[in-house]
């Protein structure tokens, strides 16, 4: 088993980010796997160098190591940060376009919006109408000619039915017809998309788990299309549900503290939070509540994190903290 715990480094760790972490280190470690942490920093206008440090600094503060990373001796599979792969990528790109599996779209944004409205006006879902499927090679060059920069879409076979069969969800249908057409996979600028790169990292990397939040499930869907399109295979997923505040809505700062740094400087100790967010959405059998680092690898199971969303507790985890603490 190798599962990861891939963030962008355009913020600080929050709570939900941790508990996924702390998810996929459990599981790689109860079955005598790798736990690999990727950094996906290829949205340049918003990740640092600093929020990437401090990044490190929470998990390990939380008591997390990982087998294989930016800053480990041992790198079979890396380098580990997105930006430094793109070489990698750009190979992936030229065998799909020369397979016919994706192509150059010339659209201006303008278009796109135009595509958009008519679809809504129509009461339909917005869909790329595939205008630049199949230009030929003549009306490519003209289009190259007034200075167009080319997109890299992703051709979506109409009606195909893909089946998820999610460890923590079952089995979670979907239709290619309902993903909004041919989608881009490289932009203008040269930049991969991340539901495209994160199948060819986890392929290379050898990532068999794929455990993250319910958020991505949408995802899920694309990135089955290109592991298929390129002929490598599919890991097994598993999508829990996010934290929820005490109003139950998506957790946030209105709630109170939701960023890991920010409680190790209010005095909470790292097992305390550790244990907190390792039990929230599910229970052990016994519904025992403090467990050391090595009991909850023993005891965490898949099959026991639940479908519905969990709600943070402050009060609780201030409680624990204090066990903790005394």
């Amino acid at each position: 088993m190798r599962t990861r715990f891939a963030p962008s480094p355009t913020g600080y760790l929050h709570v939900g980010n941790a508990r996924t972490a702390i998810f996929n280190y459990l599981l790689a470690k109860k079955n005598n796997g790798q736990f690999i942490l990727r950094i996906e920093d290829t949205d340049f206008e918003r990740s640092s160098k600093e929020y990437e440090k401090q990044l490190l600094i929470d998990l390990k503060w939380l008591g997390l190591e990982w087998d294989e990373g930016p800053d480990t001796e041992n790198q079979p599979y890396g380098p580990y940060r997105q930006s430094e792969r793109f070489e990698i990528y750009k190979q992936y790109t030229e065998r799909l376009l020369q397979e016919g599996k994706a192509y150059k779209c010339y659209c201006t944004p303008e278009e796109l919006e135009k595509m958009r409205q008519e679809c809504l006006k129509k009461g339909q879902m917005p869909k790329y109408s595939g205008k630049c499927r199949n230009l030929t090679e003549a009306e490519r060059k003209k289009l190259e000619a007034e200075g167009r920069k080319p997109t890299v879409r992703f051709k979506v076979e109409e009606g195909i039915n893909i089946v998820i069969d999610d460890m923590i969800r079952g089995k979670v249908e979907f239709n290619s017809s309902n993903i909004g057409g041919d989608f881009i996979i490289v932009r203008s600028e040269g930049i991969p998309v991340y539901n495209y790169i994160v199948v060819i990292d986890d392929f290379l990397m050898k990532i068999t788990h794929v455990i993250r939040g319910d958020d991505h499930l949408s995802n899920t869907p694309k990135q089955i299309l290109i592991a298929k399109a390129l002929d490598i295979p599919v890991p097994k997923y598993a999508h829990h549900p996010l934290i929820l505040g005490p109003d139950r809505s998506k957790l946030s700062k209105r709630h109170g503290i939701t960023s890991v740094a920010k409680y190790r400087e209010e005095g909470y100790l790292p097992e305390a939070l550790f244990n907190y967010l390792s039990l929230l959405g599910w229970s052990s059998e016994d519904g025992k509540e403090i467990f050391s680092k090595e009991e909850l690898i023993e005891a965490i199971d898949i099959s026991r994190i639940g479908k519905s969303a969990a709600v943070f507790d402050f009060q609780k985890l201030k409680w624990l903290n204090g066990i903790y603490i005394r």
